[in-house]
């Protein structure tokens, strides 16, 4: 071992408390993510409204909210686009699209193998790209948390998916979670460059109105009606308001400080936190393979939160 390297000078205090900050938004993001499983299901019972259309009302509402928040920054919002519109723009259509290829991989086939490959490709994609931009290999706790991250995610994921689940087109149904996964990477990696010079609610809003406008052509052929009932108004804002607008405001603001692939380990907390809520409010059984999935994803959690700076080594 070098002596540079045993004598590299600790990160300064302000700089490591950033990184703690940044890992508990994109945390609480994960979780916040996690509580959208129950509510589309139950929206879909009550409403019978397909993915694709949730998903364009969920951006949508999102988009109406932020837009209200920030409307007396509207100049900023404009500023901001004519500065970096790519960066931008693609980040507000691979957030419609990235969903509406997780909804199609459920269709097509079933929850587990859209969970596990859109999920679980995500961080390691991103991985691979920060180290062949740095040009230097992982070090074995970044490879450690991540491995950690993907096995507690399959356990978890094969555990709780409906083993009765028709899947009519497998292969199209892989190509379209891998896809999926591919898009929120890159999506994640785009987010995370426009975020150092675009503040987090406005690179929100427009993501999420984008994101909107991409989904509303497949949303428009499925059908958008819904009954004006207080549990369905209920769940359209807590999907809208809490695990979009809230949720990516916390997840763009993360950004700043954590690495793209760090952040797609620490939001796998979603399919955990989906399944926990499922079992405390669905009354779903508990399987042993999701405890032994949801210590091991934690234990990931946990040492990216020992080691802050790990990810950028």
């Amino acid at each position: 071992m070098s002596l540079s390297r045993t004598a590299r000078p600790a990160a300064p205090a302000p700089v490591v408390d950033q990184a703690r900050t940044g890992l508990i938004q994109i945390t609480v993001t994960g979780v916040l993510w996690g509580t959208t499983g129950v509510a589309v299901q139950l929206l879909r019972d009550s409403t019978g409204l397909s993915p694709v259309s949730i998903g364009f009302h969920r951006l949508a509402i999102a988009a109406l909210v932020l837009l209200a928040c920030t409307a007396g920054r509207l100049r900023t919002i404009l500023a901001a686009l004519r500065a970096a519109p790519v960066p931008l723009l693609l980040t507000g259509v691979g957030l419609g699209l990235y969903q509406a290829l997780y909804f199609a991989a459920v269709a097509w086939a079933g929850v587990s193998v859209a969970t596990v490959v859109s999920l679980g490709v995500a961080p390691v994609l991103a991985a691979a790209w920060e180290s062949a931009r740095a040009r230097q290999i992982p070090g074995p706790v970044r490879l450690g948390t991540l491995v950690a991250a993907v096995t507690g995610l399959v356990l978890i994921t094969t555990a709780t998916a409906d083993p009765s689940a028709s899947a009519p087109a497998p292969l199209l149904g892989l190509l379209a979670a891998a896809g999926s996964g591919l898009g929120y990477a890159v999506t994640t990696l785009i987010s995370r460059h426009a975020s150092q010079h675009t503040t987090p609610m406005t690179l929100t809003t427009i993501s999420t109105a984008v994101g909107a406008l991409t989904l509303a052509p497949f949303a428009l052929v499925s059908g958008i009606g819904v009954p004006v009932r207080l549990d369905t108004v209920a769940l359209l804002l807590h999907l809208g308001v809490i695990t979009t607008a809230v949720a990516y405001a916390l997840f763009n603001a993360g950004l700043r400080t954590t690495p793209g692939s760090v952040a797609a380990v620490l939001t796998l907390l979603e399919p955990l936190t989906a399944a926990v809520l499922a079992v405390a409010l669905l009354h779903e059984p508990l399987p042993l393979p999701v405890v032994v999935g949801g210590v091991v994803l934690l234990s990931a959690v946990a040492a990216t939160y020992l080691a802050p700076r790990a990810g950028t080594r």
